[in-house]
């Protein structure tokens, strides 16, 4: 009886001991090249960035590794820097981060995997992200997949000062993806602005949060006016009508790249 008792308790402690296990959390960051993929985020019937990494980690780590991104980058958008969490109990493998992208297909790259607080989460403690989008302004067969062709004179004085009056707002109903599952299509916009890079004409974005589609659609807005398609001061009214059809058009997602995601400093927990 005394030995029946003493397995049913072991039994007992084996078994919370696993309900109750203690989590690590793991902020992994890495960049891929989106052309392949159906977008960052788990699709039903396409394949997706985050469904080739879970299997990947799975694999690797031998249990089922389930992990939340920072946002969701739309089908053939690209990421200089995306973040994600997962949670794990064990010790990694010797050389995981070698054998993790060893594994990886060449369009996915981890960057780097560290230990956070138990509580932080890649997309709610994220303070902001930054966009840029590629405009190439003459023709290169070497970026053809990574950046919008357009060999048309741009005014991009008018451009800039665009991005002044888009500041000034936090509302972007009229950028977004009708029939999109958000409560709130306000973004506090912290930077906006249009730069040369060699052959090349890019814009920078920063905000606390976009809603889908949104820089593309405001790419394509700021390149109507630049093209003078669209008077400068028209571009209040279509922010202020918070209807969609009245922006520009959503320029191709190839041009696009997530670039970077700004955490608190306290998050990281020291190695």
């Amino acid at each position: 009886m005394l030995i029946e008792q003493w397995c049913l308790q072991e039994s007992i402690i084996f078994v919370l001991s696993q309900k109750y296990r203690f989590l690590l959390r793991y902020f992994i960051e890495l960049s891929y090249n989106g052309k392949a993929y159906h977008g960052w985020q788990n699709q039903p019937d396409a394949i997706s960035v985050q469904e080739v990494l879970e299997h990947t980690l799975s694999t690797l780590l031998k249990h089922n590794i389930a992990i939340v991104g920072a946002g969701r980058t739309d089908a053939g958008v690209h990421a200089k820097l995306m973040v994600a969490h997962f949670d794990f109990d064990q010790v990694f493998p010797e050389n995981f981060l070698f054998k993790l992208n060893a594994f990886l297909p060449r369009d996915i790259s981890i960057i780097d995997i560290y230990q956070v607080q138990k509580e932080a989460h890649a997309r709610f403690d994220a303070l902001s992200r930054t966009y840029k989008y590629r405009v190439a302004t003459k023709k290169n067969v070497f970026n053809f997949d990574f950046a919008y062709a357009l060999q048309k004179p741009l005014n991009v004085v008018l451009m800039q000062e665009a991005c002044q009056i888009l500041c000034q707002y936090n509302d972007f109903q009229c950028f977004s993806k009708v029939n999109t599952d958000v409560n709130t299509y306000y973004c506090k916009l912290i930077k906006a602005e249009w730069y040369q890079d060699g052959d090349e004409l890019v814009f920078m974005i920063q905000a606390d949060r976009f809603l889908r589609n949104m820089v593309r659609a405001i790419v394509g807005t700021m390149i109507n006016i630049g093209l003078g398609k669209m008077a400068l001061e028209s571009l209040h009214g279509i922010i202020k009508s918070k209807n969609r059809s009245e922006a520009g058009f959503s320029v191709p997602a190839h041009g696009l790249y997530l670039v970077d995601i700004d955490y608190p400093e306290h998050i990281k927990l020291l190695s």
